[in-house]
């Protein structure tokens, strides 16, 4: 037993020493490196644990000798050394990740194609930690000979089994399978500008299950990844971060169009917010005693829009008020009561000599068609047209 112990100790112990001088020599090259000083700082645990447990091990295998509980230890053993190597592989695999994702900058003005990265590499550092998780849990349990004996029996009931799991999980599957395919459809990216359930907002977080989106008023709207490949929703960022949006006002039909025309053009090149791309006033409208006049601009993002489209509104509104008062929307009335003439009387009203333009089912031509066609047999008011005529 104290031979156990003291080969215990001594690759322990090595195997620490021999762990440490691989982290310190891998730290100093990392400092002109960015793979290695990601290497260095995740991998360092796991990779300590691994060669530690791997030592034990074959120290406990080798030079141990024969001592009470042996198979038990060695058992043991052979489960840290699965779980530290699963954990290792988890590592190296987030580190290369990592190093993907920095070569790509979020927070730039062109960042299409590095949301979409980032959204693929999210998405698949899930499914990856999954997927290592699984295989672990699955290697270990077969280390058991129990297990690999109802391994047999359950391979049998298969085809059973995996018809009662698919119809208990259809909801979860289907959202898995969905988030998989928002990875690489470009549907939607992480940081994208979406409207959703009437919402506006940006994609903060995808999961394989979730979307979360974080609205303007930084509340957050958790939808199933389903949502997104079943029901519309607007992507105001798909192909690029630049995006157009309007400010309407309504004036009065003695409204200048040129100097406010003018004005919008003034408030767009003296702000940060307009990327020089749109910047047009029309009048969309004429009718209810007012002309709705719509200014179209644009921004480079999403954010930048919407304070330009208040700034625009804003001094468009103090413009009109300030320098053409009398412009601003009125209602008008008519309090005077006067008997309608005789020239817009109804034809009804007419009298029999009234002229046929004058009168849509009477007259002659296609006046005696229409009430023919639009007249029933049994009608008084056809009745009494035609006992008129005659």
């Amino acid at each position: 037993m104290l031979n156990a112990l003291l080969a215990v100790v001594i690759a322990a112990g090595s195997a620490i020493i021999l762990a440490e001088i691989l982290h310190r020599i891998v730290k100093r090259l990392g400092r002109r490196s960015t793979l290695l000083n990601d290497l260095a700082t995740t991998a360092h645990r796991p990779f300590l644990a691994t060669l530690t447990a791997f030592a034990v091990q074959q120290a406990v295998r080798g030079l141990a000798g024969d001592f009470p509980g042996r198979d038990r230890v060695l058992h043991g053993l052979v489960l840290l050394v699965i779980a530290s190597l699963a954990w290792l592989v988890g590592a190296l695999l987030l580190v290369l990740e990592d190093v993907a994702l920095a070569r790509w900058r979020v927070d730039v003005p062109d960042n299409l194609r590095a949301r979409r990265l980032r959204t693929q590499v999210v998405m698949l550092r899930r499914v990856t930690v999954a997927g290592i998780v699984v295989l672990t849990a699955g290697v270990m349990l077969m280390t058991f000979p129990a297990v690999r004996a109802l391994g047999v029996s359950v391979l049998a009931s298969a085809g059973l089994v995996s018809v009662i799991a698919a119809l208990a999980a259809q909801s979860t599957l289907g959202n898995v399978i969905a988030g998989l395919q928002l990875a690489f459809s470009d549907a939607v990216r992480i940081d994208d500008v979406v409207v959703v359930e009437g919402e506006w907002g940006r994609i903060e977080e995808m999961t394989l299950t979730y979307v979360a989106v974080q609205i303007w008023d930084d509340r957050r709207l958790i939808l199933p990844t389903s949502y997104f490949t079943t029901k519309p929703f607007q992507n105001w960022t798909r192909t690029d971060s630049a995006v157009l949006g309007t400010a309407e006002i309504d004036v009065d039909w003695s409204a200048p169009v040129e100097p406010l025309r003018a004005e919008l053009r003034a408030v767009c090149e003296g702000t940060e917010l307009w990327d020089g791309r749109v910047c047009v006033l029309q009048v969309t409208d004429a009718v209810g005693g007012m002309i709705r006049l719509r200014a179209l601009v644009s921004a480079g993002d999403a954010g930048s829009l919407w304070d330009l489209r208040c700034l625009v509104r804003e001094r468009l509104v103090a413009w009109v008020f300030e320098h053409r008062s009398d412009s601003l929307p009125r209602l008008r009335a008519d309090v005077a009561t006067a008997e309608p003439s005789a020239a817009i009387r109804p034809a009804r009203e007419a009298g029999p000599d009234a002229p046929d333009d004058a009168r849509v089912f009477g007259g002659a031509g296609d006046g005696e068609e229409r009430a023919a066609t639009f007249g029933g047999p049994d009608e008084p008011a056809r009745a009494s047209t035609s006992g008129m005529r005659q």
